[in-house]
C-alpha cells in the first residue's frame, strides 16, 4: 500500500500536534466522526484501500508565494514494498546560511539523513540539490521543512516544489546481506517488478525456501521448438548418482535435430566391437526405431530424429566420474510434395521445396474459372499439414461462359465462332428484316469476355435495340388511282393503314410506333365531349373490312390539347394519339409510316397518296366501301385552297375556316378526293423511297365536286407534341 502523510504542525508556539490515522490490516480504514449537536454519536464505516499511487508532487506552504517564519512541515511518503522513492526537485529557493543553520528542508531515509538542502541554485552559501535526483535506500522517504522566525528576504524565498515517484528495485543486483545468510537465491536471480524471483539451473528444482537449489532430475518435457539441454552439475561431475529423463515432445509436424556439443564424457567400458555402456549411459529413444545407448568420450554430434518427440534417460552410478554431455536441439517442418501443374492455371508462391504451414495458391488464367467437386469457388488456397500432405486437393480450371446472348426484341443472334458461349465465343445480333433495323445501322460483333458479359469492340455491354423501320412496304403501288370510284388498294402496300370503329361510326388512322396510332381528334368527340377508350376498336393489317379479326384495344387517347370545335367549324390543331395495350410485332401487313424530318417541305403539285375505308363511289352513288382505297392528290396553294372557299361562306354558316395548321390537296376538276370515312387516315409523301405522313385526312365541302379541295392536318407542325406524349405515356 502506498501511504502519503503530511503533518501541519502549528509552530508558531512550537508545539506539535499530531492527529493519528490508524491502519488495520485485516479491518481496513477506520475512521471515527464524533459529531456534537445537542447529542453525540459515533459512526464507524470500512472504506475501500485505495488504489496504490505510483507518482506525486510535493510543495512548500503557499508556493509559489514565498513561505511564512516559524514553520515545520513533515511530508511522510510511502510506496509499495520492492520499490524505492525517487524524489526530483523542480525548483527549490530557501534561505541560505552556511550548513543551511536557519531555513532548511532535510530529506531522510528512516533516521539516516539524506540531504539537508537551502539556498537557490546560484548562491554562494547554503546547499542546494540541483537536478539530480535523491534515490531512497527503501520504499520510505521522510521531507521535514523548517524555518526560524526572521527572513531578512521573505518576500522572496518561496520555497521548494518537488515530483517523487516509485522506482523499481533491482534485489538481484543488491549486495549479500551482512548477516551471512549468503546471496538471494542461490543459483539464478529474476528481477519482477516490485519484487524478485529465485529459479535454478536444468537438473535442479526450488526448495521450499524459494531461495536454495536441489539436485531433481526425474523427468521434464521440452516442447520449444528449440532449446538447450544438460546433464546434472554438466561439465562437472553430479555429486551424486543421477537417473535423469528428458522429454522432448514438439507439435506435430517438426521433426527434432540434436546437435551435442564437443565435450562428451560418459563413463563406458572399452571392448573390441567400442565402448560398452556398462554403468553410465544416455539412451535415445526415438519412435519407430531401436533405442541408441550412448557413452564413451566421443561426442556423437549431429542426429537428425525425423520424429517429433524424443526421449533421453540419463543414468549414473555412485562410481565413476562422468562429465556428463550438453546438446541443443532444433526442429524442422516436414515438407510436402511438391504441387502438380494446373491446366489453364497456376501454382503460387514457386518454391524448392514445401514444408508444414505453407500455403499454395492457385489462380486460373484469363476466362478461367477454379472449380472444386463439381462447383464453382472464389479463391484457392491449401495448407501443407504435419502428415506431409495438402489439405485439399487441387482444383481444375474450367473455361467460362458468358450464358445465352441476351435475346433480342424483333431480332436474333448468331453465333460468328466459339461454342456454348466460352470465354472468346463471338456473336452478332441482328434484326428482323426488312421490317425492323438495328440502331445506328451497323451490325456489332460481341465478345464473351473474362467478367461474362457480351461486349461490343466499343465495350458496349448492353444488347442492340431493333427500331422499326418505317414507310418502305414491301409492296409498291405500280399506279395511284381514286378513293371516290378509285381503286382497291393491293395487300401489304398501304401497312400503316388502320380502320377504327368509334362507338359504330368509321374513321382511320396510321400506325407511327409499335403502340402508336396516329388519327384526327374529331373520331373522338361525340357531342362536344370526348368519347370513352371502351368504345375504341383498332383494326391493323386490313385490305378488306369484311375480314377483320379481334380488334386491339386502346390504353389511352389522347387529343391535342387545344384542339376546340363544338360546332364543327373548327377543325384547327385536328389531331390525336391512341396508345394501344400491347406492342405490336411488324410484318408485311403492319409496318409504321414515317413522321415527318427536320426541315420537311410541302412543295405546290407534290403527289400524296391518300388512304382509307370511306365513302366511294360506284355507278354515281355513294356507299361505304369494306376494300381499302387509294388516290393520288397534288399538294395545292393555300391561297388556291382559300379561294375555293370564299365563295361557299357567303351563302353558307357552316365552313371551317382554313390555318396554317391545315394544307390541302386535290385536282380542279374534281373527282379524286377523301370523304367521310377517311378521316383520320394518312396523306403520305414519298422522300428518298419512304412514305411519311405530311397529312391526317381531317375536312372537306363536298367530296370530289370540282373546285373543291380535301383539307389535311399539317402533321409537321405537331412533332413537338408527338414526341412529347409518346415519351412521357
Amino acid at each position: 500500500m502506498f501511504h502519503l502523510k503530511v503533518r501541519h504542525l502549528l509552530l508558531q508556539q512550537r508545539i506539535s500536534s499530531r492527529s493519528d490515522i490508524t491502519f488495520n490490516r485485516e479491518m481496513g480504514w477506520t475512521f471515527c466522526i464524533i459529531l456534537f449537536l445537542y447529542v453525540s454519536s459515533c459512526e464507524c464505516r470500512r472504506l475501500p484501500d485505495p488504489e496504490p499511487v505510483m507518482h506525486g508532487a510535493v510543495q512548500s506552504p503557499q508556493y509559489p508565494q514565498p513561505y511564512s517564519p516559524n514553520l515545520l512541515e513533515q511530508w511522510d511518503l510511502s510506496v509499495p514494498e520492492g520499490y524505492q522513492i525517487q524524489i526530483t526537485f523542480t525548483h527549490l529557493d530557501i534561505e541560505a546560511s552556511p550548513g543551511c543553520y536557519y531555513d532548511a528542508l532535510t530529506v531522510l531515509y528512516d533516521a539516516k539523513i539524506l540531504g539537508k538542502f537551502c539556498g537557490h541554485e546560484n548562491s554562494a552559501i547554503g546547499h542546494h540539490p540541483g537536478n539530480q535526483p535523491i534515490l531512497s535506500p527503501g520504499n520510505r522517504l521522510t521531507l521535514i521543512f523548517q524555518t526560524d522566525d526572521n527572513n531578512p528576504e521573505r518576500h522572496q524565498n518561496v520555497g521548494f516544489s518537488a515530483q517523487y515517484q516509485a522506482i523499481d528495485s533491482d534485489e538481484c543486483s543488491a549486495p549479500e546481506p551482512e548477516d551471512g545468510s549468503g546471496p538471494l537465491c542461490s543459483q539464478i536471480c529474476l528481477n519482477t517488478l516490485g519484487s524478485y524471483l529465485c529459479a535454478c539451473h536444468h537438473g535442479y528444482e526450488l526448495r521450499p525456501d524459494q531461495r536454495s537449489c536441489v539436485l531433481s532430475c526425474g523427468g521434464g518435457i521440452f516442447d520449444e521448438l528449440e532449446g538447450h539441454l544438460f546433464s546434472p552439475g554438466y561439465p562437472d561431475p553430479p555429486p551424486q548418482a543421477v537417473s535423469c529423463q528428458y522429454n522432448i515432445d514438439v507439435e506435430s509436424g517438426f521433426t527434432v535435430t540434436l546437435n551435442f556439443t564437443d565435450i562428451f564424457h560418459i563413463e563406458s567400458v572399452d571392448t573390441e566391437q567400442g565402448p560398452n555402456c556398462l554403468y553410465h549411459w544416455l539412451l535415445l529413444t526415438i519412435p519407430d526405431r531401436e533405442p541408441m545407448k550412448l557413452c564413451g568420450g566421443k561426442s556423437p554430434g549431429l542426429i537428425v530424429t525425423n520424429s517429433n518427440t524424443v526421449r533421453l534417460d540419463y543414468h549414473t552410478d555412485n562410481e565413476g566420474l562422468s562429465k556428463g554431455w550438453s546438446l541443443d536441439y532444433s526442429t524442422h517442418r516436414v515438407k510436402c510434395p511438391s504441387p502438380s501443374n494446373v491446366a489453364k492455371g497456376r501454382v503460387t508462391p514457386i518454391l524448392t521445396e514445401y514444408l508444414y504451414r505453407d500455403y499454395i495458391f492457385v489462380r486460373c488464367e484469363q476466362g478461367y474459372k477454379l472449380m472444386m467437386d463439381g462447383e464453382e469457388v472464389e479463391g484457392f488456397s491449401t495448407m501443407c499439414q504435419n502428415n506431409t500432405k495438402w489439405h485439399l486437393p487441387l482444383p481444375e480450371c474450367h473455361i467460362i461462359d458468358c450464358g445465352e446472348p441476351a435475346p433480342l426484341l424483333n431480332g436474333g443472334v448468331t453465333f460468328l465462332s466459339g461454342l456454348q458461349n466460352q470465354y472468346r465465343s463471338v456473336v452478332q445480333y441482328h434484326c428482323n428484316e426488312p421490317f425492323y433495323s438495328l440502331l445506328g445501322g451497323i451490325n456489332v460483333d460481341y465478345t464473351c469476355e473474362a467478367d461474362r458479359k457480351w461486349r461490343s469492340n466499343d465495350d458496349i455491354v448492353v444488347s442492340p435495340t431493333c427500331i422499326p423501320v418505317c414507310g418502305q412496304p414491301t409492296e409498291l403501288i405500280s399506279g395511284y388511282e381514286r378513293i371516290i370510284g378509285g381503286s382497291d388498294a393491293p395487300e401489304n402496300t398501304i401497312p400503316w393503314q388502320v380502320l377504327l370503329s368509334v362507338g359504330g361510326g368509321r374513321g382511320g388512322g396510321m400506325v407511327i410506333g409499335d403502340r402508336w396510332i396516329m388519327t384526327a381528334a374529331h373520331n373522338f368527340i361525340r357531342k362536344g365531349n370526348p368519347v370513352s377508350k371502351e368504345t375504341i376498336r383498332i383494326y391493323m393489317g386490313l385490305t378488306d373490312a369484311t375480314l377483320m379479326g379481334s380488334p386491339v384495344m386502346a390504353a389511352s387517347i389522347h387529343i391535342h390539347p387545344q384542339y376546340n370545335n363544338p360546332n364543327n367549324v373548327d377543325y384547327n390543331n385536328d389531331i390525336a394519339l391512341i396508345k394501344i395495350q400491347d406492342p405490336i410485332t411488324f410484318n408485311s401487313s403492319i409496318m409504321p409510316i414515317c413522321l415527318p424530318a427536320e426541315g420537311a417541305t410541302y412543295n405546290t403539285g407534290t403527289m400524296g397518296l391518300v388512304s382509307g375505308f370511306g365513302l366511294t363511289e360506284t355507278n354515281n352513288t355513294r356507299i361505304l366501301t369494306n376494300k381499302l382505297k387509294y388516290v393520288q392528290l397534288p399538294v395545292v396553294t393555300q391561297e388556291t385552297c382559300s379561294n375555293s372557299l370564299t365563295p361557299l361562306k357567303r351563302t353558307r354558316t357552316d365552313i371551317p375556316s382554313l390555318t396554317n395548321n391545315m394544307f390541302c390537296a386535290g385536282v380542279p376538276e374534281g373527282g379524286k378526293d377523301s370523304c367521310q370515312g377517311d378521316s383520320g387516315g394518312p396523306y403520305a409523301l414519298r422522300d428518298n423511297k419512304r412514305f411519311w405522313a405530311a397529312g391526317i385526312v381531317s375536312w372537306g365541302v363536298d367530296c370530289g365536286k370540282p373546285r373543291r379541295y380535301g383539307v389535311y392536318t399539317k402533321v409537321i407542325n405537331y412533332i413537338d407534341w408527338i414526341n412529347k406524349m409518346m415519351q412521357e405515356n
